[in-house]
């Protein structure tokens, strides 16, 4: 496996006088890896995130993207270039008049020639299924399909890392569901590294790993499988647990003969439609 992130005893405070908001944190995500930093509100996870793509400098410790270390100010565009950000709020994000600018934007801002950004505009939109809105205004779209041209701003830069700081937490349902498959394409059919850094725990059960942070500090890492063997934990630190994992372990206390704990619906209804099938 390639180490694409290495984090190593960071901390950082916005202030002398304040707590650390990060407490000497130290983890690795692979190439190709989907990792959920889960964790409630102030927990720590979006200065983490802005630490990844080098907005921020470690105080202390260490982040190094792709082997450039964030400190060394000749490489931090190299960093930068690297990682994808996607935002909770997307109108945050957008600078052009239309979505066919918008996503043009970001490639001219990183100097990529106009041949490549003519071949890479309609690839991206067409991925994310925008590309009959490719003139329309970004803020007079829903949510979702703000969400999906942030998404297709990303793909057309064609960074190693996408980034998701609760970028799902003002979609509705469908949209949810929308964004999470199509970033579940990207990582698993294109191989690009996804940290989803969310409290919402539904999202979280689709990653690879899981890190759980709570006041600054990394207090769990696992599988979401390993990660949910322990609700009673999450709940303690404010975690709500998505509705299936409350069900599958109200099951099991009730003598349902579950063989495995379900992360999702989906996972669920299959496992009891086999139990059924099998009795």
């Amino acid at each position: 496996m390639v180490r694409i992130i290495e984090v190593g005893g960071l901390s950082y405070r916005y202030n002398e006088d304040q707590p650390w908001v990060l407490r000497d944190l130290s983890f690795s995500v692979n190439k190709g890896e989907w990792l959920a930093i889960i964790g409630h509100n102030g927990s720590g996870k979006s200065t983490l995130a802005k630490c990844l793509n080098g907005l921020i400098l470690p105080q202390k410790g260490t982040v190094h993207i792709g082997g450039f270390d964030t400190k060394n100010e000749k490489t931090i565009w190299d960093v930068r270039r690297m990682v994808g950000m996607v935002f909770q709020n997307p109108d945050n994000q957008f600078v052009g008049a239309t979505v066919r600018d918008d996503v043009a934007f970001g490639m001219e801002n990183n100097g990529i020639p106009r041949e490549e950004m003519i071949r890479r505009l309609p690839e991206a939109l067409r991925f994310v299924k925008m590309e009959q809105f490719a003139g329309s205004e970004p803020h007079r779209l829903s949510g979702g399909q703000k969400q999906r041209v942030a998404i297709a701003g990303i793909i057309a830069l064609q960074p190693l890392i996408v980034i998701l700081d609760e970028a799902t937490s003002m979609l509705d349902p469908e949209g949810r569901r929308d964004m999470i498959r199509t970033m579940r394409y990207l990582n698993r059919e294109r191989r690009l590294t996804v940290l989803s850094i969310t409290h919402d725990l539904s999202e979280a059960v689709y990653a690879d790993r899981m890190i759980v942070m709570n006041q600054g500090e990394i207090v769990r890492e696992g599988t979401p499988r390993d990660i949910f063997q322990s609700p009673e934990f999450l709940e303690k630190i404010g975690l709500d647990l998505p509705f299936a994992v409350k069900l599958g372990h109200v099951l099991y206390e009730k003598g349902v003969p579950l063989t495995d704990a379900a992360l999702s619906q989906e996972e669920l209804v299959n496992e009891l439609w086999t139990l059924r099938s099998n009795m």
